[in-house]
């Protein structure tokens, strides 16, 4: 019998042929087998309408995520093809030109057309609505406020939002959907509806407040301090920046007030296991802080850890020892989700979403806690929370469609 001529060849030229179909098998063999699974999983038609006022350039990063993670679950648009984060919204469309850019929101649809687009939503998701200043067109925006172009929830958009809510259709909404440049009396029309209440106050964590340390500070924000607190800025290290819609700046610093600078988000057994969220994910982006009615199942929340001299502060400010970041509560046949953070914002490739089980690979190299890589966020958290509510509204409408 033949022997294996192998054992016969040179041992450096085994162990580059071994390395060689190791990197075949991780970088040719993975991908395209993972690839045709998700080839091959079926498709199903899913109504979404997304609103995005905050696109201030063509990455779509606002609302990107969004359109990434229908594809990847392969929802595609009622025609069969896949949604596009250029133009599957309604909002604001930036051009290869600051001078360039379209305005296509729903106050432009005549109310047949809102009818039908109601008609065959399965969702509606209000991104943001913070909108687009000046100073965000320009080829190097400056940290400066400079006039609004197009931004804040109308009444067109609260409108909308009524009858999704009436026709119990589910919705997501999420900061900055009421806070400034929204209207007090749109604000108040939505937190009526939804049960959520505003307390005026936004944060975000800071990992350097010297300023000569970190010349990325806004200078509103170090001019608006000093104006309110005797011109004095001492301040140094990592801590959370809030912000009222007054103008009232106040900070909580690391080991001071608060023993967790960057705020944890946390959730319980219950929403680990239902969400398939960890325990804890560090969140050092904007939050916006809210009391909700006892209609909503808090989700997950926000821990600072506060000392004893952190809580006296936070009560001084009207806030409480935990805030919200998730919630949701059942509307009748639908469900009503509010983020309480900038969730949707995450900067993913739009053209990424064809490989099943990629969440897997990027969980391997990204930890949770680990609020240095973008990314981590939306793997860790946006990704199985979002996992859940999309195949959770689908099952549910195919038994609300079968019903009927």
């Amino acid at each position: 019998m033949a022997k294996f001529p192998g054992k016969y060849l040179p041992i450096e030229f085994r162990i580059f042929i071994r390395g060689f179909l190791m990197l075949a098998l991780i970088f040719v063999v993975i991908p395209l087998t993972s690839m045709l699974i998700w080839y091959l999983l079926p498709a199903a038609s899913f109504g979404v309408v997304v609103i995005d006022k905050t696109v201030p350039s063509q990455n779509y990063q606002e609302h990107q995520s969004i359109h990434w993670l229908l594809n990847h679950f392969k929802f595609n648009k009622s025609d069969g093809s896949v949604f596009e984060g250029s133009k599957d919204y309604f909002g604001f469309f930036p051009g290869a030109k600051m001078e360039e850019y379209q305005i296509n929101d729903l106050s432009g649809q005549t109310d047949p057309e809102i009818q039908k687009i109601l008609d065959e939503s399965r969702l509606v998701y209000f991104a943001d609505t913070y909108g687009v200043y000046e100073n965000d067109l320009k080829v190097q925006p400056a940290q400066t406020p400079s006039k609004k172009i197009y931004g804040g929830m109308d009444k067109h958009d609260i409108a909308f939002l009524e009858k999704a809510y009436k026709a119990e259709i589910d919705i997501i909404s999420e900061f900055n959907t009421i806070a400034s440049p929204t209207k007090k009396e749109i604000r108040k029309d939505f937190e009526n509806m939804a049960g959520i209440k505003w307390t005026g106050w936004i944060a975000r964590y800071f990992d350097e407040l010297d300023t000569t340390l970190n010349n990325e500070l806004p200078p509103w924000l170090v001019a608006g301090y000093k104006r309110q607190h005797l011109e004095v800025w001492n301040f140094s290290g990592p801590a959370m920046v809030f912000l009222h819609e007054n103008g009232q700046i106040e900070i909580l610093r690391d080991e001071i007030e608060i023993n967790k600078a960057v705020p944890e988000i946390v959730s319980s057994l219950k929403s680990q296991q239902t969400y398939g969220v960890p325990e804890i994910v560090k969140y050092p982006y904007w939050i916006d802080i809210n009391f909700v009615s006892r209609d909503f199942e808090v989700v997950s929340y926000y821990d600072l850890a506060p000392t004893e001299e952190g809580i006296k502060k936070l009560g001084e400010m009207g806030l409480p020892r935990y805030f919200p970041a998730v919630v949701m509560k059942k509307n009748g046949l639908g469900k009503f989700y509010y983020f309480c953070g900038d969730f949707a914002d995450n900067p993913v490739s739009g053209s990424s979403y064809d490989f099943y089980g990629i969440e897997k690979l990027w969980r391997m190299f990204l930890h949770s806690e680990d609020y240095s890589q973008r990314n981590s966020f939306f793997w860790n958290f946006y990704y199985p929370l979002m996992e859940t509510i999309l195949k959770d509204t689908h099952q549910r409408n195919e038994i609300r469609k079968r019903g009927n």
